[in-house]
């Protein structure tokens, strides 16, 4: 296999592996009158192994390449850019790696035609009756002309993404086998808790695990390791933590537990950590979760997010009967998705809808649609409040625990529930 090394990403590589096909065996795709694609372009978020796709593609081709990457100032990168397409040219077939390509020019995404797209553009054009192949890529495709993304210059576009699901967890296998001394450690947690993350920052998180259990003169990484790993990568948890106001804590663990038991009613085994020990200042903790891509197609799905998002100043009021502080990025969060509900489902109407963005909307829409936003969070607000009423002994099982240990897992929440419906059944 041409992409042995890299996990996961299965398409991806079928895909790659299929265009170096045409490349090694040219006869066999003559009689189908099938041309080698001009371009390909890998763009995504950063640290997902685009890079590393390239060299595996390139050299399972085993064709003279000619690699570009910004390092010099604008005048002399057009000069190389131009010399490296005529050198390509010269030793075809041939590939032409273009590294970063959104980096090869300053310009934003309203002045795109700047002088190195423009001469990649002309090159590839100067390329056509040439076995040339240009593999690029990109994190940000908006900054890059779509003159220069067309067919016939980019033909085939892969989106790479971060890990998800099952390739996440063998990734992390991965990096975990790359340490010398490993506890027995639950990877498809560690998975849930890194949902979404890039696989150059789960080889962070993993590596700075080994740092701490150095440190401590630990004969293994242990999982205590990697999650106080989590909280420091991700979450920019302090090393130490100052002692809080005694009343201000027990906001934080009421608050934390209020997201977190809500999520848990209404999507179990969503919670995937909940901390009170990750920052200093005003803001006590997190609650991380586990999201399914399904999310994004499902309007239910949606609202028991903004009552996750108000679980935290539903629980403070409720039993302390004060207006919670700590809740603003919060009602931020909640009223963006409710917003998007009205202003973009036409959730209360099409007359509330504004869909096409280039249109001024009136102050009188305007109006309309903050009224129905502001009406359906206090609906929300509301069934959330009688929620954590009606489960309050829950909640309170949750904060003890809290207190107890600072930071506990989705699998911990797990054992509370369990525990909790044990002792209500007798």
């Amino acid at each position: 296999m041409e992409f042995d090394g890299i996990i996961g990403y299965d398409s991806i590589k079928i895909e790659l592996e299929r265009i170096c096909d045409i490349i090694k065996n040219p006869s066999k795709y003559k009689n189908f009158g099938v041309k080698v694609p001009k371009g390909i372009m890998l763009y995504g978020c950063p640290g997902v192994g685009k890079s590393l796709f390239a060299d595996k593609f390139i050299k399972a081709c085993g064709i003279k390449s000619f690699i570009c990457r910004k390092n010099g100032p604008n005048s002399d990168f057009v000069k190389f850019l131009k010399e490296t397409f005529d050198r390509a040219k010269e030793n075809s077939p041939s590939i032409v790696f273009l590294d970063d390509l959104d980096k090869f020019s300053n310009e934003d995404e309203k002045h795109k035609n700047a002088e190195e797209y423009i001469t990649i553009q002309s090159c590839i054009d100067d390329c056509k009756d040439n076995d040339v192949l240009v593999f690029a890529t990109a994190n940000d495709l908006s900054v890059i002309p779509n003159s220069l993304m067309r067919a016939g210059r980019f033909d085939i576009l892969i989106n790479v993404k971060n890990p998800k699901g099952e390739d996440a967890v063998n990734i992390i296998k991965y990096y975990l086998s790359q340490k010398k001394y490993v506890a027995e450690i639950n990877a498809e947690e560690i998975a849930r808790i890194l949902n979404g993350m890039s696989c150059a920052e789960l080889e962070s998180i993993i590596n700075q695990a080994g740092i701490y259990a150095g440190f401590e003169n630990k004969k293994q990484i242990e999982f205590e390791d990697i999650i106080k790993s989590c909280k420091r990568v991700i979450y920019d948890a302090p090393e130490t933590i100052k002692n809080q106001d005694k009343e201000i804590s027990e906001y934080t663990y009421y608050h934390e537990a209020g997201h977190a038991l809500i999520s848990e009613l209404l999507q179990p085994k969503t919670v995937t950590m909940i901390s009170t020990e990750a920052f200093d200042g005003n803001i006590g903790g997190f609650t991380s979760y586990f999201r399914e891509d399904k999310y994004w197609n499902s309007i239910d799905l949606m609202k028991n997010r903004v009552c996750v998002l108000l679980g935290g100043k539903a629980a403070v009021e409720s039993v302390f009967g004060k207006v919670d502080v700590g809740c603003a990025s919060d009602l931020e969060r909640a009223f963006q998705v409710v917003s998007r509900f009205v202003v973009e489902y036409a959730m209360a109407g099409f007359e509330n809808c504004n869909i096409r963005h280039n249109y001024d909307v009136s102050d009188e829409i305007k109006t309309r649609q903050d009224n129905v936003v502001a009406m359906e969070i206090e609906r929300l607000y509301k069934k959330t409040k009688e929620l954590l009423i009606k489960n309050r002994n829950l909640l309170d099982e949750i904060v003890e625990e809290l207190k107890i240990k600072k930071t506990l897992l989705g699998s911990d929440i797990q054992k509370i529930i369990n525990k909790f419906k044990l002792n209500e059944n007798g």
